[in-house]
């Protein structure tokens, strides 16, 4: 057995179990991940963080390339021990770890590279907690049929990659929002065998106010289940309502999820559209575990 430092972290209820392992001494089994994550018998989370540097994880040696600047890389595990390429409330709650063990000092508006499996993510500190460029994103050719338990019927979704799979449907109203059932995996069809997290989103209405567009959002992360935010669900489903909206949608969001509000905005590049993530990142407790 082997005693573990953690702090327990979460962005908007998205929350996580941190550790630090800058020389990469400490890779964790898909078993010990699940056990740290169970709520019952665990800490209890929804992933696991683990801060490496980027020299020190072969999956951190594209990220050096990328960009020089990645020192540290974000070895993120959903709840279940399996691997996502990346993680949109994880990586602001990453940084504030970071910052809360002194492995870098960030101020107010400067930003920092992350390496993660989706790439380099640049996280920038803000008032009220962090921002990160998400990167471009991708419309995925075709419509999905997702059938969501203690919905009356299967309903279009549109498929969106930033760059975790996302499958994004609207309901029509509160209703059925709380009504369906997210604790039985949604069933997408055609299937996709790497799996999809599924977003179902309510439109505000009025749907844009003062230029910034409002929807409510409920999540299945593959590999997790139903949680309470999930930042490139937030992004995804912000960017399918403005496609759904067409001409004229805003590009700046408020997303409502159950655990808090995030902000999504939509900026050009030169190497396409990028999508960016904001919110809070707070650290909850930090304890020992055996594993």
């Amino acid at each position: 057995m082997t005693t573990l430092r953690f702090t327990k972290g979460h962005g908007t209820g998205n929350d996580f179990v941190c550790i630090a392992d800058p020389e990469g001494e400490n890779e964790l089994t898909p078993a010990q991940v699940a056990a740290l994550c169970d709520r019952h018998f665990g800490i209890g989370a929804d992933g696991i963080l683990r801060a490496v540097r980027s020299s020190k994880i072969d999956a951190g040696a594209a990220a050096l390339v990328e960009d020089a600047a990645a020192e540290w890389f974000m070895d993120y595990r959903n709840g279940d021990g399996s691997v996502a390429e990346m993680c949109g409330n994880g990586i602001r709650v990453f940084v504030r770890f970071l910052l809360d063990q002194g492995l870098i000092e960030l101020e107010n508006g400067q930003s920092v590279a992350i390496g993660t499996r989706g790439g380099v993510r640049d996280v920038q500190r803000t008032g009220n907690g962090f921002a990160v460029d998400l990167g471009r994103w991708r419309l995925e050719p075709g419509d999905s049929l997702v059938q969501v338990k203690s919905l009356p019927v299967a309903r279009p979704g549109v498929g969106i990659s930033v760059p975790n799979p996302h499958v994004v449907l609207a309901v029509a109203d509160e209703s059925e929002l709380e009504r369906a059932d997210l604790t039985y995996i949604p069933v997408v069809e055609p299937e996709r065998p790497e799996g999809t997290n599924v977003e179902l989103v309510l439109p505000s209405d009025p749907l844009v106010t003062d230029g910034v567009g409002s929807i409510r959002m409920r999540v299945h992360e593959r590999g997790v289940g139903e949680t309470l935010s999930c930042g490139t669900g937030a992004a995804a489903a912000a960017l399918a309502t403005r496609h759904w909206a067409g001409q004229g949608a805003p590009d700046q969001w408020r997303v409502q999820v159950p655990g808090g509000v995030v902000g999504v905005r939509m900026f050009p590049t030169e190497d396409g559209e990028h999508v960016s993530l904001s919110g809070p990142a707070d650290l909850v407790f930090s304890g020992t575990a055996e594993v």
